[in-house]
């Protein structure tokens, strides 16, 4: 048992889309009595199964899965909900005798956990936030992300132009308090009220790029655009948070005659490649990592054993989970 004193611990799975993440988690977490988190924000999304590559019905029934499915698609989730969340649920899941065990992607919501971010330091501006939505509407998203890309570089390499919300938000906190995101997260990272083991995945990256490309032709080939017609059938504003994801904006400007269906494809695998690639450069930035290379994806067992080891090193041996 847990000393009163002790910190709770923690288990993270980290990595770029398409790494490998899911197969690992649910090893992982058999062998070692876990309870997954997930930590992706698009996964908390009823009705959006394929385009999030959320795990089965088969494999969640393997293994206690929680904030999947919590929401219709056109709440607005958020980085601050998450945190709340799941604090919450790493002290149900420590009270069962299990180990909370975080598996995901989205490095804000993950990195908030992890080291307790307060998300409350920088108030809001509505008229500020209204200017840019209209500079969106009438310039285009890349233009107000090149107005982030002028304060912050690092912030707009992380953020997708495409996601609005939280390139205004970047944008918000300079105009409240003159300091950038990079540089008010930077200040948040302090001591972690959890005892943490963080592993990371990694691959080459010509590898995942082509392991990218086959999910997304595997995603079609499973009814993604069905399942974005569904969605659009159901009343979701295509305007909606879930909907400006990876593989469902793509889809739905296909759907709208906007772009041919090779061509949004074509984009969708573009912007893929390129959101792992500001994942990894998230996780870089991010301390405690320890990092397993799966290039050698036939290697599952090395890679699994690599990870007992890691665990077994950082708190396993103080603990009993299995």
């Amino acid at each position: 048992m847990l000393a009163p004193s002790a910190k709770p611990k923690l288990l993270v799975l980290l990595g770029p889309t398409a790494v490998g993440k899911t197969k690992l988690s649910l090893e992982i977490a058999q062998r070692y009595n876990c309870e997954i988190i997930s930590g992706d924000s698009m996964q908390v999304y009823r009705s959006m199964d394929i385009g999030t590559a959320k795990a089965s019905e088969a494999e969640q029934q393997l293994v206690p899965h929680h904030l999947i499915d919590i929401h219709d698609p056109s709440y607005p989730f958020s980085a601050a909900e998450f945190q709340e969340r799941v604090k919450g649920l790493i002290h149900d899941i420590h009270a069962r005798g299990k180990l909370p065990f975080i598996v995901g992607g989205t490095g804000l919501y993950i990195e908030s956990v992890c080291y307790d971010y307060q998300f409350t330091d920088v108030s809001m501006d509505e008229a500020f936030r209204q200017a840019q939505e209209d500079f969106a509407n009438t310039h285009g998203e890349e233009a107000l992300h090149s107005k982030l890309r002028d304060i912050d570089p690092e912030s707009a390499d992380r953020l997708h132009a495409n996601d609005r919300r939280r390139v205004i938000r970047a944008l918000e906190i300079y105009h409240m308090s003159g300091e950038t995101m990079t540089a008010h997260l930077a200040s948040q990272k302090k001591e972690s009220p959890y005892e943490l083991c963080i592993i990371g995945l990694t691959m080459d990256r010509a590898l995942l790029y082509q392991r990218i490309e086959e999910r997304i032709d595997a995603m079609i080939g499973e009814g993604l655009v069905e399942e974005v017609q569904g969605l659009l059938a159901a009343g979701c504003p295509k305007q909606a948070i879930s909907m400006q994801a990876l593989g469902y904006k793509e889809i739905v400007s296909y759907l709208e005659n906007e772009l041919s269906f090779e061509d949004a494809v074509i984009l969708l695998k573009r912007d893929t490649r390129r959101f792992a690639k500001r994942q990894l450069s998230w996780f870089r930035h991010m301390k405690d990592i320890d990092w397993v290379d799966v290039t050698d994806a036939a290697n599952f067992s090395a890679h699994f054993e690599m990870i007992s080891d890691i665990l077994a090193g950082k708190f396993v041996h103080k603990i009993e989970y299995n």
